[in-house]
């Protein structure tokens, strides 16, 4: 076994490793780049080497540099996580000519693999089932066009090197054929630095089942069963579980079957996943090979009782696989979620800023924390904007569905937005908890989704009030704790000529509401701006932490105020309120009609002529931000009268982008 290992990757998968290193007592160095210099991973880490700029091209796509890195350093192995230069034949062949183990298959494999194509025609004469389409090397716009419509459309294009989501794209119509290829082809060659791409034909309530596949040195080879990745957003995972819902042991059995040919196909070694579209009539379709291990290896950790960043390093060390296929199984249900800093509210753009309150539910025997990131840690718009995954395990679905809401509802994330509330929404949706699946879900559900994440509840107006006029008094009393004691000091709102009422003014989005709060030392009244009235008892502490009951209702939570904005966390949700400034202006915005940046990132293309009258939704610019495109729409009927930013310029979030003037009604 190795005694040192670097880390070729950042955040929680680095954090992953280190800790299996760790326990078996292997020595981790870990590489960073200038923005994250004070990263968790680089901080759990035995060592940590300093490997170039913020930009991933730069740091964590530098081979030469981590070859360079693990050599000063003595390691013997390098694991490339998954991301970066996992995937990357060059850089396995690299480190194989520097005298240092590759934690993953042959380059070969990768090669075999790499390209969609190939492993499409590679896969056809193993007899694995493919999906009908064109997987050859011609990239002509007017031929792929043609395939397209031979194939019949809905089509789905594909980055032919890529993966997670990125360069891919489902086109309905004939009509926008052109300008997704286009696109596709951009991220592909940003986020893998080849455009190519295939186009297939999109099965119609398709599920994403993936087999996980285990090789060795010494010709063997296992599956570790299955996991359900269908629900998906923009073609990105968001849920998964293990193992799939409704799967017979006869097609288990012949899905396993088909991964594990795949497998043997290109002499693999090593951890890798092989994933198919299933459709609804029981067929199933290769899609591609991982050649890697996946974001979702905790599910299958937890069913199987597997650590398999160890059998990694054990296969790499030269060591047989721990088992065989006869004494693998499967125990329980798991559910994986992955918390991101996004905003579900506003098509799942990406937040980026400090993380300035984090609190996760415990690590035990059903609820498993991946982090890679901590409180005060930021997230910046160089990476994925991945806070920590979320892995609950129990003994049949219906227990684990609730152990994951039960674990989602003690999340407390707050300085940047998070997709937790969608997540939470989304688990108990009626597609979800059926286990009706396929990666049209969300889709599928969006009036649910949308009509839950509807404005805050009187309940939480109520809540805030009362915890915002508790947390000033509090603090009024404290500064003067030095000081005589005197009635003038006391914070009670007591008057006399009656009692007082304090006005609380709060907003969510586009409402303001203002209560009146009455009393302290444990009895609140409030009286609501419908003049609705309503009594609160009990405590709210000084570090903001709640136990309160509501009229009938007791309720236990945090509040949190961060500058000008106060956060509320309970079991029936997250609610910020902004606390609006009175002496504030009304003034309007003058540049009201004006198009900004809704993210960090990248201008890619320009769309319009400057001058030039657009309608209503008509791209204006394409941005790229953590690798994958936006593009900004005409908000409606009107005139581009130029553009702030140029073709390749770094924006901030709310840089101008486009004067834009609007039609006259």
């Amino acid at each position: 076994m190795f005694s040192k290992v670097l880390i070729a990757n950042r955040g929680e998968i680095a954090c992953r490793i280190i800790a299996s290193c760790q326990r078996l007592g292997i020595a981790t160095v870990a590489v960073y780049s200038a923005a994250d210099a004070n990263a968790r991973h680089v901080r759990l880490a035995d060592e940590a080497v300093h490997i170039g700029p913020a930009a991933a091209a730069q740091s964590y796509l530098r081979g030469e540099a981590i070859i360079a890195a693990a050599l000063a350093c003595g390691a013997q192995a390098i694991h490339p996580g998954y991301g970066f230069l996992s995937e990357n034949a060059g850089f396995a062949r690299a480190c194989a000519e520097a005298g240092i183990t590759f934690i993953g298959p042959p380059a070969a494999a990768i090669e075999a693999m790499g390209s969609k194509s190939a492993a499409k025609a590679l896969m056809g004469a193993a007899g694995v089932p493919l999906t009908p389409g064109y997987h050859g090397d011609n990239q002509d716009l007017a031929f792929l066009q043609q395939q397209a419509e031979a194939i019949g459309f809905p089509v789905l294009i594909k980055a032919s090197a890529g993966g997670g989501g990125k360069g891919m794209r489902r086109v309905d119509d004939a009509a926008d054929f052109a300008a997704a290829l286009a696109s596709c082809q951009r991220e592909a060659a940003n986020a893998f630095g080849d455009a190519r791409v295939l186009v297939e034909k999109y099965v119609l309530s398709p599920r994403h089942i993936e087999i996980q596949v285990f090789a060795d040195g010494h010709g063997n080879v296992v599956h570790l069963f299955e996991r359900d990745c269908s629900v998906q957003r923009r073609h990105q995972k968001v849920l998964e579980e293990a193992p799939a819902p409704g799967m017979t042991p006869e097609r288990r059995a012949a899905m396993g079957a088909a991964a594990v040919e795949a497998a043997r196909a290109v002499g693999y070694v090593g951890a890798g996943t092989v994933e198919f579209i299933a459709a609804p009539d029981g067929a199933f379709y290769f899609m591609e090979m991982n050649t890697r291990l996946q974001v979702e290896h905790p599910v299958t950790e937890l069913v199987t009782g597997l650590d398999l960043v160890e059998w990694q390093l054990r296969v790499a060390a030269g060591q047989p696989l721990p088992r065989t296929q006869e004494q693998l199984s499967i125990s329980g249900h798991a559910i994986e979620a992955r918390l991101y800093a996004e905003d579900a509210d506003r098509g799942f753009l990406p937040s980026t800023g400090t993380i300035a309150h984090l609190r996760l539910p415990a690590s035990s025997a059903h609820v498993r924390i991946d982090a890679g990131v901590e409180q005060g840690d930021v997230i910046s718009p160089y990476y994925d904007p991945m806070i920590a995954k979320l892995i609950v395990w129990d003994v049949d679905r219906d227990a684990a569905l609730r152990r994951m809401d039960a674990a989602l509802a003690a999340c407390q994330i707050a300085g940047v937005t998070t997709n937790t509330g969608f997540l939470r929404r989304l688990i108990n949706t009626a597609s979800f908890a059926q286990a009706r699946l396929d990666t049209a879900l969300i889709e599928r559900e969006q009036p649910a989704l949308d009509a839950a994440s509807a404005a805050a509840p009187t309940l939480a107006w109520a809540l805030a009030a009362t915890c915002l006029h508790a947390s000033q008094a509090a603090a009024a009393v404290a500064s003067d704790s030095a000081r005589w004691p005197s009635p003038w000091h006391s914070a009670d709102s007591w008057r006399s000529h009656g009692p007082a009422q304090w006005p609380a003014v709060l907003a969510d989005g586009q409402q303001t509401q203002r209560w009146l709060v009455d009393g302290g030392n444990g009895q609140w009244q409030l009286l609501g701006p419908e003049q609705q009235r309503h009594q609160l008892s009990g405590q709210v502490r000084a570090d903001g932490q709640f136990s309160l009951q509501l009229d009938h209702r007791r309720l236990h939570g945090q509040a949190l105020r961060l500058g000008d904005r106060l956060h509320l966390f309970c079991a029936h949700g997250h609610w910020s309120f902004q606390l609006p400034d009175p002496l504030a202006g009304q003034a309007g915005n003058a540049q009201g009609g004006d198009l900004k940046a809704p993210m960090p990132g990248r201008i890619v293309s320009l769309l319009a002529t400057p001058g030039s009258q657009v309608s209503a939704g008509q791209a204006l610019l394409v941005m790229e931000a953590m690798k994958m495109e936006h593009t900004v729409h005409a908000p409606s009927a009107g005139t581009v009268n130029g553009y702030r930013v140029s073709a390749e310029q770094q924006v901030a979030e709310g840089t101008l982008l486009v004067d834009f003037a609007a039609a006259a009604d």
